[in-house]
């Protein structure tokens, strides 16, 4: 029998430290505790909400922008534009096996099961610096929402029988409708194997309501004739949902990849989130401020949508030397009140000029978490001049 011991109104530092001792979500993480959960007000509940529906018409019209790119169609309905450099943008750097496997037909309209909206508290309301659709913290957020809830009871956001184990596992089985209890396995690759302890709680809660729900390390699973497989106790079980959470530079160390960029469609809609590298790249939100396609967003997202977005999304520019004639400038910050021409010269930045964060946009292992943030107005001249030249090489 568990006692929970209050601080005042809040959980006590000792019952907080005991329920994460005795379960490790993520390895080599420590905590700092709060007796409460973090207060939103009705109005950032309700903005939280509109930025959750705007994310997922932006993905939409985010994938009708790439294909439409890619192979050189109108992207308006009444009006000549085309942005083949969209795509070409999007595909820089990916294997063409993994460009094929994104533009496959059988994929069209398929988006992740769950997307994650990075959002920073400020003055002026919240701040989205990326979109993630693989996101960890689920297990996480889960874990939390239950013990908070002996908190706040109802009040606590996505408390209560149908929270984030349920919802999470709701969306996996939607994948199969036509199955009532399919057998769902997790795949953690070793590169994000700092995960799988949220990934393993989150599965063993499932299970304790009854799912079929597995954590495996790729190695485990494998293709038996047109379907993907398990050993349990010497046989083979059939997966019916595949939860991938491995990135996607990462496919050479995922032995099953192969395998699942060549199945066939029945199979393809049954892995989530889809192997679909334009829907992870931190520059959609450049392109969403992009003034040549503008028009595009506008026709393609609701007036609320693009409203909001237009609001949450800081102003973002794709590092991109390429050369220009004399007389045209840059799509790109202004350095001593003027246009750049090339982006070396934003080395010159000031120290006040220089609030903005340099990251890589996606498909490559310090692409994700913080691995390649560099803070401008937080690093020397000489960290940031280093950030720039490697972000300009890494464009080249």
């Amino acid at each position: 029998m568990s006692v929970v011991e209050q601080q005042g109104d809040g959980l006590s530092y000792k019952t907080l430290s005991r329920a994460f001792g005795n379960q490790d979500l993520f390895e080599n993480k420590t905590w700092r505790y709060s007796p409460k959960a973090f207060p939103l007000s009705p109005d950032q509940i309700d903005e939280i909400g509109q930025i959750g529906q705007a994310c997922y018409e932006f993905y939409r019209a985010q994938e009708t922008l790439y294909l439409r790119s890619a192979e050189d169609k109108n992207l308006l309905r009444n009006r000549a534009l085309k942005a083949p450099w969209v795509a070409s943008y999007l595909d820089r750097g990916k294997p063409e096996k993994l460009i094929r496997h994104a533009r496959d037909k059988a994929l069209r309209g398929s988006m992740p099961i769950v997307i994650r909206p990075d959002l920073l508290v400020t003055e002026a309301g919240f701040a989205m610096t990326e979109v993630d659709s693989v996101p960890g913290g689920i297990g996480l957020t889960a874990f939390l929402n239950r013990l908070y809830t002996q908190v706040h009871g109802r009040a606590l956001i996505g408390a209560g029988d149908q929270d984030m184990v349920a919802a999470f596992y709701r969306a996996l089985a939607r994948r199969v409708p036509n199955i009532v209890a399919p057998f769902i396995a997790i795949l953690v690759s070793d590169e994000a194997a700092t995960y799988r302890p949220e990934m393993e709680w989150l599965a063993s809660q499932a299970r304790k309501q009854g799912r079929r729900v597995y954590v495996f390390h790729p190695d485990e699973v494998m293709p038996l004739g047109e379907e993907i497989c398990v050993d349990i106790d010497g046989n083979p079980k059939k997966v019916d949902v595949i939860y991938r959470f491995w990135e996607l530079f990462d496919l050479a160390n995922v032995s099953i990849a192969d395998f699942l960029l060549k199945a066939r469609e029945a199979v393809q809609v049954r892995l989530t989130p889809p192997m679909r590298a334009f829907q992870e790249e931190k520059l959609s939100l450049a392109l969403f401020h992009h003034h040549m396609l503008d028009d595009y967003w506008q026709e393609s997202l609701s007036k609320q949508a693009y409203k909001t977005l237009a609001k949450v999304i800081p102003q973002t520019w794709v590092i991109d030397p390429v050369k220009l004639p004399p007389n045209a400038v840059l799509d790109a910050p202004y350095v001593n009140g003027k246009p750049l021409t090339n982006w070396s010269g934003l080395i010159d930045a000031s120290q006040k000029e220089r609030n903005m964060i340099i990251k890589i946009s996606g498909f490559h292992e310090k692409a994700w978490g913080a691995r390649s943030v560099t803070l401008g107005s937080d690093s020397s001249r000489a960290e940031w001049e280093n950030a720039i030249e490697e972000a300009i090489a890494m464009s080249e």
